[in-house]
């Protein structure tokens, strides 16, 4: 819901400064990247622009007319910001366009990634 209420407001705030319209998204966190999936119905892929701009991700474009498949869908520009914690492998960063929805996979870099640390020393066992 605070998610919800937060891309209400951001939208807001977008219409407001001119910028346009705000794409429904969801963000996930894995082990080795992040992945941001955008509903861009509609949309060709040639109107969509994704940019990296150190640990920012822009997703912007323009929907130029209304499609008479989905009824619901807006028009105009758009424009998604995510502000990625971490280290990021910008050089492995993957943008698809399916069925609608926008998939971009950015790579975490070695240096963010969790990993287990071996404790050496000590015994093996309490005696």
């Amino acid at each position: 819901m605070r998610h919800q209420v937060g891309h209400y407001l951001e939208q807001a705030a977008l219409t407001q400064a001119g910028q346009g319209w705000r794409p429904l998204s969801e963000e996930e966190e894995t082990e080795d990247a992040y992945v941001i999936k955008a509903e861009m119905p509609g949309i060709p892929r040639e109107n969509i622009i994704v940019e990296m701009h150190g640990n920012d991700l822009w997703i912007t474009g323009e929907l130029d007319k209304r499609s008479d498949k989905v009824l619901a869908q807006r028009k105009g520009r758009f424009c998604y910001h995510a502000r990625l914690s971490g280290v990021i492998d910008g050089d492995k960063t993957e943008a698809t366009l399916d069925r609608g929805v926008l998939t971009v996979h950015i790579s975490k870099s070695g240096e963010s990634k969790p990993r287990r640390i071996p404790i050496t020393g000590g015994y093996d066992q309490f005696v």
